[in-house]
Order: structure tokens, then C-alpha cells, then sequence
């Protein structure tokens, strides 16, 4: 049997509405003749008598009882569809991607980036060192070297410095012990360091770098964090001075066709500037140590 044409269903519905091929006519502008030609196309494609004819109108037959119910519950199905396709996908999407600690902080901060009557939607992932950006739309990406290749707008933002970190109730020892993140998984620099400089000190590993402060704060050993992480954890202090070889900049990275759009100026911009209000904090700079006991705002807007 040949499928059944929508558009045709919707015809059918109006001219049963309105009972005859008059008032459907001067609702839809199809001629009445256009439209009764449809009515026994679509007739004889279902192999149903739908209406009885007469000087009156049309008036529905049985069976085109039955397909008029089945209709209008399709046509609300349609209208709920259509209802939550709008709500999703009313406000374009602005991603921002970066590595496990950096997507922390932002996460912490997503109101300097996106107010509540910003024109678009705000999505924080993770991106790990096997994702690639050069195919992503709508993707603001934060790294730690500048793209060498593709389609890229990049701007170059502030520097991101490292110390090792203890618990305060860890004596400062030469002999304290390491943690380490898990060979199998450490992509950085940064989370290498401590099995490529103090392999024989590690008394424990993992290979979820978001449990690593925590296990610092436990007292199982000394791990080294962005100082803008280790700085504002509570309980913890640095282990020695900052480690000069894992500076690096942070690059803000975005395709280049994407960059043109309104919301993507609007959320680089505010990105750039969240990260400039915090320079000193991202390179270790403050005044006296952190030491905090009780969770406060890291990162308050100037």
C-alpha cells in the first residue's frame, strides 16, 4: 500500500472541520476542486470510504470516523514535538572545553560568562587529549600550546604555574611520600612530573585526576597542581617553590568561521576577561599563602 502523505491527513482533517470543501478552500486557499481530487486520491490510497457526499457537505463515513480521532492525535503528538523541539533548540549552544582542572574553575564561574538573559546556552566539557577541535562548531577551547594546524582564531591569555602541594598535617620531609596520576592516563606535562622526577618516592597513584587533590588533602602524599587549584585548596599548603618548567600560557582557541557569531564574540570576550581578573591567582602571585579551613568564592568578578 502507498504511504499515507501528511499534508494529505492535515487536508483531510480541515475539510471534515468544516464539512465540505467550501470552507476548507477559503481556510487553506486550494481550490475546492484541488482539494476534493485529493480527498478520493487519498480515498483510494487508503481503500476506505471516507465520507458520504451530498448537496450538504461532506459528512464523515465511518471509517473516516475513525481516521479524523486518529488524526487528531497525531496533530497533537505534532504540536508536542514541535513544543519541545522549540524549548530545546530555541537558544544557540556556546561550548567550552578544556582540561579537567581549568573546566573546574569555569564551572565555578559560569555567571561571568553567561547571564540569565544572554541569548544563548552554555554547555562546560571536558576535553581530553585525544579530542580534536578542528571539526567542532560552536566550541571554545582553552589549552595549553597554540594550535599548529587548521582553521583556528587563537588568543593567547595568561600563564598557568605549578608547585607541588602537601596536607598541613604532612611533615615537609624530604622522605614524604608522592602521588602520582596513573601513567596510563597523565597527558600533561604537568601530571607526569612526579613519576618522571620522584618514581621512588610514589606510594600512590590514580588514575582520576579529579580525586588528586582530594587525596592530597587526605595526607597521602605530595602531588604537584596548578597553583590556582593547590592555592585555594583548604588544609593545604605548597611543598617548595613553583616548578619553572611546567609554566605554560593558556590559549583561547576557536574555529575561525565560529568567531564572527554574536555569542561566540560575547563568550570569548567574557572568558578572556575572567581569566585576566585572575592572572595572579593562575600564576601562583598572591600576596601571603592560602591556607583556608571552609569553602569560600575563589574567584570573585572585579
Amino acid at each position: 500500500m502507498t504511504d499515507v502523505n501528511w499534508d494529505d491527513l492535515k487536508l483531510f482533517h480541515i475539510v471534515a472541520t468544516e464539512g465540505g470543501l467550501a470552507g476548507a478552500a477559503s481556510l487553506t486557499g486550494i481550490s475546492a476542486p484541488t482539494i476534493g481530487r485529493k480527498m478520493l486520491f487519498l480515498e483510494r490510497t487508503m481503500g476506505r470510504t471516507l465520507f458520504i457526499r451530498s448537496q450538504q457537505g461532506y459528512k464523515l463515513a465511518p471509517d473516516g470516523v475513525i481516521l479524523f480521532e486518529r488524526v487528531q492525535h497525531m496533530r497533537r503528538t505534532a504540536a508536542e514535538i514541535s513544543q519541545w523541539h522549540g524549548d530545546a533548540f530555541s537558544l544557540p549552544i556556546v561550548s567550552i572545553s578544556s582540561n579537567i582542572w581549568l573546566m573546574g574553575f569555569i564551572a565555578e564561574n559560569t555567571s561571568a560568562i553567561r547571564g540569565s538573559d544572554d541569548a544563548f546556552r552554555l554547555c562546560c566539557k571536558h576535553f581530553g587529549p585525544d579530542d580534536d577541535l578542528t571539526y567542532r562548531r560552536g566550541m571554545i577551547g582553552v589549552f595549553d600550546a597554540s594550535p599548529q594546524h587548521g582553521n583556528f582564531a587563537v588568543r593567547k591569555s595568561v600563564t598557568v604555574n605549578y608547585c607541588a602541594y602537601r596536607s598541613k598535617e604532612l611533615a615537609p620531609t624530604a622522605s614524604a611520600p608522592w602521588i602520582s596520576i596513573g601513567t596510563e592516563v597523565a597527558a600533561s606535562d604537568a601530571e607526569k612530573w612526579v613519576f618522571r622526577n620522584r618514581e621512588q618516592m610514589i606510594h600512590t597513584w590514580t588514575n582520576a585526576p579529579a580525586l588528586l587533590p582530594r587525596l592530597i588533602q587526605s595526607g597521602a602524599g605530595k602531588g604537584v597542581l596548578p597553583a590556582y587549584i593547590g592555592d585555594t585548596l583548604p588544609g593545604v599548603v605548597r611543598d617548595g617553590e613553583i616548578i619553572e618548567e611546567l609554566a605554560h600560557n593558556l590559549w583561547i582557541t576557536v574555529n575561525d568561521d565560529d568567531r564572527h557569531t554574536a555569542e561566540m564574540r560575547v563568550a570569548i570576550d567574557r572568558l578572556a576577561a575572567l581569566l585576566k581578573r585572575n592572572e595572579r591567582l593562575f600564576e601562583g602571585m598572591q600576596a601571603e599563602p592560602v591556607d583556608r579551613q571552609s569553602p569560600v568564592i575563589l574567584f570573585p568578578r572585579s
